[in-house]
């Protein structure tokens, strides 16, 4: 390996990167985000990355979810604590169902930017550059707005450090206390699951049997650990936030515990991953249909070459049509090659469809049945899928179709409010987890 510094990548090719009218203006900005506090600590950091290689070991369960893009308008109280809420809700049913202990991740407090098929788009008939998430330009359809503006690096900055505070507001203050579940309950409540209710009263049972023996520490269910997590998108903005820590020797990404490289920037020789490379942060990688398993194992010797359990969380992403001829050769190379990788499954991305209305939309039923074959493949390979990863929020959106809400694409358009890519709701991202928690159980 070459040597290593947050800023090697400039000399790779760089992948969906927006070009800024002005450089100085971008340097200025760069140059206070590295004067910023970290939003982050390295020991939180190391926590998860310990968390992960239990669940790698088949001890623990990855959940991993949030928006496709965050937006700052949606820097709100109810926004933060409603995805939390799914969040804990769905924990719940994973870890009562599939009888094993969660680590929550977040797509939170720094997911905003997204990678675009396109550089541009056509709306209402003009040609705009495409949007790319309001950590490069804003949604609006006009030129101005959609010209990249690195004063938005700076608004991501504070309104990820807003979220992290309220998050940690929450956790460390009985919001996810166990004894107090109701406080999770999503505005219209969860009567369209009744599994989950059942399920809190069997929680509350045990609890209290556990509590009069003696068995367990109240302190230990009033406050969980919390990870946030995003897609290392925009590089200088990731660059930024890198600090160095003598105590451990490395260098960390102080902007989140976790990062993920996505399937139309992880090229071999690309800039993604040499900025990647050198981070002691834990890392996701996600693997398409475009995934060769030689590809796999040479991305894996340049990312994790000490094969370190907790490192690489592989997040395959095929769609329930082509998972069952993709997956396999995968297993089989990680395997041969000897990387304690996490595996975890993104059933979203892969089960695009549109509807006759034109709105991005995906079905329950083909989520449901990536997911299905995702644990069938690995248990017939003598793996384990350790983790899952979906788009969601806790409002009640109508941008999936299916689910016992039975939504159609006729429901679309009643709460359709995505900048970018479509989300389970709280009902469809519950239900969700009670039927892969029967998945783990096998």
């Amino acid at each position: 390996m070459t040597p290593w510094n947050p800023h090697t990548w400039q000399r790779f090719p760089a992948e969906q990167q927006p070009v800024y009218p002005d450089p100085t203006a971008l340097e200025a900005v760069l140059a206070r985000l590295r004067r910023l506090p970290p939003l982050v600590v390295p020991e939180e950091v190391d926590r998860l990355r310990g968390l992960l290689a239990e669940a790698a070991a088949g001890r623990r369960f990855l959940l991993q979810g949030g928006d496709c893009a965050e937006r700052f308008q949606d820097c709100t109280p109810d926004a933060i604590e409603g995805k939390l809420r799914v969040l804990l809700q769905m924990s719940v049913a994973l870890t009562h169902g599939g009888r094993k202990p969660v680590v929550r991740v977040g797509r939170i407090a720094g997911q905003f930017a997204k990678p675009r098929s396109r550089p541009t788009e056509f709306v209402r008939g003009q040609e705009l550059p495409s949007y790319r998430g309001d950590l490069v330009n804003a949604l609006e359809a006009t030129p101005d707005a959609r010209r990249p503006d690195p004063d938005r690096m700076l608004e991501a900055y504070f309104h990820a450090a807003a979220t992290l505070n309220h998050l940690r507001a929450l956790t460390a203050g009985g919001f996810a206390d166990l004894h107090h579940p109701e406080r999770w309950e999503l505005p219209g409540g969860t009567g369209e699951v009744p599994a989950y209710h059942r399920t809190l009263d069997q929680v509350r049972e045990s609890l209290d049997f556990l509590e009069a023996l003696g068995g367990v520490q109240r302190e230990a269910l009033e406050r969980i650990d919390f990870f946030t997590s995003h897609e290392a998108l925009l590089l200088p903005y990731e660059a930024a936030l890198t600090r160095w820590v003598p105590e451990a020797g490395a260098y960390y990404h102080l902007g989140a515990h976790t990062l993920w490289v996505g399937e139309r920037t992880r090229q071999l020789d690309g800039a993604h991953l040499e900025y990647l490379r050198g981070l002691r942060n834990p890392l996701g990688v996600k693997v398409g249909p475009s995934a060769t398993p030689e590809q796999v194992q040479t991305l894996l010797a340049r990312l994790d070459p000490a094969r370190e359990p907790g490192r690489i969380t592989l997040i395959t992403r095929f769609g329930a049509a082509r998972i069952r001829e993709a997956l396999p050769p995968l297993l089989r190379a990680v395997q041969a090659a000897g990387h304690p990788v996490l595996w975890s499954c993104d059933p979203m991305h892969g089960n695009g469809a549109e509807s006759a209305q034109g709105l991005k939309t995906r079905d329950f039923d083909a989520i449901l049945a990536e997911l299905r074959q995702a644990f069938e493949l690995h248990g017939a390979a003598g793996s384990t899928l350790g983790g899952v990863h979906f788009e969601l929020t806790g409002e009640a959106v109508t941008e999936c179709t299916g689910g016992t809400q039975r939504l159609s694409e006729a429901d679309l358009a009643k709460a359709y409010e995505t900048g970018c890519d479509p989300r389970l709701n709280r009902a469809q991202s519950l239900e969700m987890a009670f039927l892969i928690a029967g998945m783990m159980r096998g």
